[in-house]
């Protein structure tokens, strides 16, 4: 049996699976938390990664590996290799003002680089860095994300072996830093020099590894990396989505993407045009409010997820004419940053614990099916839906999903499908071809498309 292994290093933890080349079988896993906050130390995701290996029992037999990460965040590195400051994650909002100046200065970035920038991107933290630090900027040599410096130290490079040309990345990754071009695959260096206020040619960026491509080996191995990924291709790739796929991903916040041919860059900033893991682009919708939704309900209600589920199901499709619109802590998408929650068609029939119930989950979805939307109109094909993220797993979720979304709905069986599609990539890396891994089903509920759910959920839409 050949082994490869997938490391997703997200914003909580670093998780490893180590599978079947062949198979994608799961064949010995591990993980390692991360520190909380917006910005954190490099240094503590170096340990995390060599804890999870150490508890998944090591590299020694592993003939490939790569690193999915989550996206966005700014690593800094002076001439030396060293970290410059604290890296600033995905979530970490203070670079807000930078994301309007760019998109000011530079207003056909949609078009430059798929998408409007917001707070997220590296783009944004790099202004903020000039403004708020500027002793720190003038120290900038290179700039990469948290998978390529996990990845650069994995080949053994590091302020004691500091060869910055070595850093590299992948598209998908570069494609969340509002710098990069994925339909030409170029770094776009006029936005850049603008971050920092200087000359873009003075500054090292990874260069780009393509899918199957070897990025270098682990340090005093053989075993080979590939090129890693950013977390949402990750999860793509792993779940073997192709063209006509959407992931709908209830987590923390809530994402919908998909696979498709073609950049679909939107000026407006609802669709970000990320590009995919597999040399193909992954349209993008983000929402703040997903799961947290059910736990707020819950909570209210005194029960648990699966009651809560339960009692959902006692009410009709459109919960007697009660609505949740589930702006609990602002929205992304709409862009909503102050909004906040309100519950819509209270009447002494609709308020009722199972119409609250059944409010909050078709609240949260529909939320979701609007960014859908958002992608059908930039012209993706959505054929059918990958329900993923712990929220899915509760049958109501699912039940009310193919009453929302008027495409089928599959629900996988639950897995670290970053780290498998990082596995995946380290498979392509051996076979020179992507792997075709068969992801199992826990549900697939009957379409039962319900118009009034969304016709209702609209009527109070903003």
């Amino acid at each position: 049996m050949t082994l490869v292994a997938g490391i997703d290093s997200s914003t909580q933890s670093c998780k490893i699976a180590i599978v079947d080349a062949a198979t994608g079988a799961l064949v010995r896993s591990g993980r390692a938390p991360h520190p909380a906050g917006t910005e954190v130390d490099p240094d503590a995701w170096w340990i995390a990664l060599n804890e999870a290996i150490a508890e998944a029992g090591g590299l020694d037999d592993v003939f490939a590996i790569s690193v999915g990460g989550q996206q966005h965040g700014m690593v800094v590195l002076d001439a030396a290799g060293r970290v410059i400051r604290p890296a600033l994650l995905w979530n970490d909002t203070r670079s807000a003002t930078a994301a309007d100046a760019l998109s000011t200065e530079f207003p056909d970035l949609a078009e430059r680089t798929g998408s409007t920038p917001v707070a997220s991107f590296t783009s944004t933290k790099l202004r903020w860095l000039r403004d708020a630090e500027p002793e720190n900027a003038d120290l900038v040599a290179a700039v990469c994300l948290p998978h390529d410096w996990l990845t650069w130290r994995l080949r053994g490079f590091g302020p004691e072996n500091p060869e910055l040309s070595q850093l590299v990345t992948d598209r998908s990754d570069a494609s969340g830093t509002g710098y990069f071009n994925s339909v030409t695959d170029t770094y776009d260096l006029e936005v850049l020099g603008a971050t920092l206020g200087r000359d873009a040619s003075t500054i090292t960026l990874p260069r780009i590894v393509a899918p199957g491509e070897q990025a270098g080996t682990v340090a005093d191995s053989t075993t080979v990396i590939a090129c890693g990924a950013g977390d949402n291709a990750g999860a793509a790739l792993g779940l073997g989505a192709r063209t006509g796929d959407v992931v709908v991903s209830i987590g923390t916040s809530g994402t919908v993407f998909a696979v498709s041919a073609a950049q679909v860059p939107d000026a407006t900033g609802t669709v970000a045009g990320f590009a995919d893991a597999s040399g193909q682009f992954l349209p993008l919708v983000a929402t703040l409010n997903a799961a947290r939704v059910l736990d707020s309900t819950a909570a209210l209600l005194g029960v648990n997820h699966v009651e809560l589920g339960a009692l959902a199901l006692e009410a009709e499709p459109g919960a007697n004419g009660l609505v949740l619109q589930p702006y609990f802590e602002g929205e992304r998408t709409p862009n909503l940053p102050d909004a906040t929650a309100t519950l819509f068609g209270m009447t002494l029939a609709s308020t009722t614990r199972p119409s609250l119930a059944r409010a909050a989950i078709e609240g949260l979805l529909c939320g979701l099916a609007d960014g859908l939307d958002a992608l059908v109109r930039q012209g993706v094909t959505a054929e059918r839906i990958f329900l993923i993220g712990g929220a899915a797993q509760n049958p109501a979720v699912s039940t009310i999903a193919s009453q929302v979304f008027a495409v089928p709905v599959v629900v996988p069986e639950p897995g670290e499908y970053v780290a498998l599609g990082a596995a995946a990539q380290a498979a392509w890396v051996l076979a020179d071809t992507r792997p075709d891994w068969t992801i199992k089903t826990v549900a697939q509920p009957a379409s039962d498309y319900r118009p009034v759910i969304r016709e209702q959920y609209a009527h109070y839409s903003v």
